[in-house]
């Protein structure tokens, strides 16, 4: 059969989706990804079709929070929605049908063009690796490569191209340091998603003061961009122009076992996003298998006026 062919029946086939067995569901899922949600959005946000998309298109920093918090949601059901993965994907998938334009430098760019779509899925791929050497005690070359074939199958559940795909975990090596090198941009999207020195109180501390925040913030923020750095690859940090010492690795290797001893004490369900959560419910038996997937609260919604754009997820949950 040739590679077409081969392409062709690929789509015809649907898609398997991931499940408790798989390490991607041990991770991706886990709280503990928040601690790289900087790192994602700012290397997604270097390649410059997306970047420019983000420019153009997105009001993310109209509502850092709740867009993070929203899109937890439709992006973890991918992994853990089960059966329905595949229709979740779908959806995902078709919130960035109308993100497309000409950005400042006169290139044409387009949300779903395959290597820009392929390159999101290689960050939220490369964050389960960083969350798992960093906060979880580290990986083997063996996980490694196992996630690296998960990633694959996830990625099928978007019935996108998959040309962009590294076929071996070496090849994906390769792709991964030509990317950082000589295809990521220091750009504007990026510079905001790192400038957080004036976020809103997360949605957790909304008990703190406002005062007490506004004293808070500015160390929390040089905390987690500290954090960010230190999980960047050498030539991304130079492109950005951090400085990274032997000291910062030594105190970011601690700061990783700290965290990681800390959730040990969390229990197992705890540790999880409501949707992996409930995904881990359904698998272990605890929910029937037709429970529906839980959607964000409304908190998280999108604001009124940009609910009915069809790049949000917006379910119809109450106020």
């Amino acid at each position: 059969m040739t590679q077409a062919g081969e392409r062709g029946a690929a789509r015809r086939t649907r898609p398997e989706p991931l499940g408790p067995d798989s390490l991607t569901w041990r991770i991706f899922g886990d709280w503990r990804g928040l601690l790289i949600a900087l790192w994602a959005g700012s290397m997604q946000n270097m390649h410059p079709g997306l970047g420019a998309g983000v420019e153009q298109h997105s009001q993310f920093f109209r509502e850092r929070w709740e867009r993070l918090f929203r899109s937890l949601y439709p992006i973890g059901g991918v992994v853990y929605d089960g059966p329905r993965a595949h229709r979740t994907a779908l959806e995902v998938r078709g919130y960035h049908d109308t993100i497309k334009g000409v950005d400042a430098r006169g290139r044409r760019y387009h949300a779903l063009d395959p290597d820009t779509y392929y390159w999101a899925h290689a960050t939220f791929f490369v964050s389960t690796i960083r969350i798992g050497e960093h906060f979880m005690g580290g990986l083997t070359e063996a996980q490694r490569r196992q996630l690296f074939d998960e990633h694959v199958r996830w990625y099928r559940m978007y019935d996108m191209s998959m040309r962009p795909v590294p076929r071996t975990w070496e090849d994906f090596q390769r792709y991964w340091q030509r990317m950082c090198t000589e295809v990521l941009e220091d750009n504007k999207a990026t510079r905001d998603v790192l400038d957080i020195r004036e976020i809103a109180k997360p949605p957790a501390l909304r008990w703190l003061p406002d005062p007490l925040w506004r004293l808070l913030r500015v160390p929390v923020a040089k905390g987690f961009v500290w954090l960010t750095v230190g999980m960047y690859d050498q030539p991304v940090r130079d492109l950005l122009g951090f400085r990274w010492t032997r000291r910062d690795e030594r105190l970011h290797r601690l700061a990783g076992r700290a965290i990681n001893a800390a959730f040990t004490l969390v229990p197992f369900e705890r540790r999880y996003h409501p949707r992996a959560r409930a995904g881990w419910r359904r698998a272990l038996g605890k929910d029937p298998v037709d429970t529906p997937p839980v959607e964000t609260p409304a908190r998280n919604l999108p604001p009124l006026d940009e609910r009915d754009s069809p790049t949000h997820y917006a379910p119809d949950v109450r106020e």
